[in-house]
């Protein structure tokens, strides 16, 4: 029996390769229980999943708040290793507070991808569509768009305004990755579960 290769995409584990600077922790989370063995930690953000996660830096490398840096199984520059995935209520109050305005970068930054989503998204189950799942988009409002790209496909966030009537597409993306981040959600579309 072969494996179709989408179900063999599903299966592989991905992972990130860029995350982006949510905290840093010098001596690592106070809830460590042997702070003798604190080591500097960051909080980080993966780039393509929104993957939230703890790293220990190598010695001597510094970071900024909201930089981008390299992640994945090759040659690290400044991450020693990836610690554990965490969840949003996991965050320090620090990294709560940078998550919003940089999902908003991400978003506008990514903008090709999401575009992407609003042409190709399927429903979920027989009755509800995936488009459903962002807030502010209801039935009339989905039909709206799928009636609209059947016609041709959406080019930009400007395009899918001009052309459905509303507004702010990417403010209506990042409350949606935000509410996959911080709630136990049933459908995920943008980001991956602890």
């Amino acid at each position: 029996m072969a494996i179709h290769e989408d179900e063999y995409l599903q299966r592989r584990h991905v992972y990130e390769e860029h995350a982006y600077v949510l905290d840093f922790l010098p001596y690592g989370r106070s809830s460590e229980k042997s702070r003798h063995l604190a080591v500097p930690t960051v909080q980080i953000m993966g780039e393509q999943f929104f993957t939230l996660l703890e790293a220990e830096l190598k010695i001597g490398a510094t970071v900024l708040v909201h930089e981008r840096i390299y992640i994945g199984r090759e040659r690290r520059e400044k991450v020693d290793r990836i610690l554990t995935r965490i969840s949003y209520d996991q965050l320090t109050a620090n990294a709560k507070a940078e998550i919003v305005p940089l999902i908003g970068e991400l978003v506008k930054s990514q903008e090709k991808r999401f575009v992407e989503f609003f042409n190709n998204s399927q429903p979920v189950t027989p009755r509800m569509h995936s488009l459903e799942l962002l807030p502010g988009i209801g039935k009339k409002s989905m039909w709206q768009i799928v009636n609209t790209r059947e016609r041709k496909p959406f080019t930009s966030y400007k395009d899918i305004q001009e052309r459905t009537g509303l507004s702010d597409i990417p403010k209506i993306i990042s409350k949606r990755i935000i509410e996959e981040l911080s709630t136990e959600s049933k459908y995920r579309l943008f980001t991956r579960t602890v």
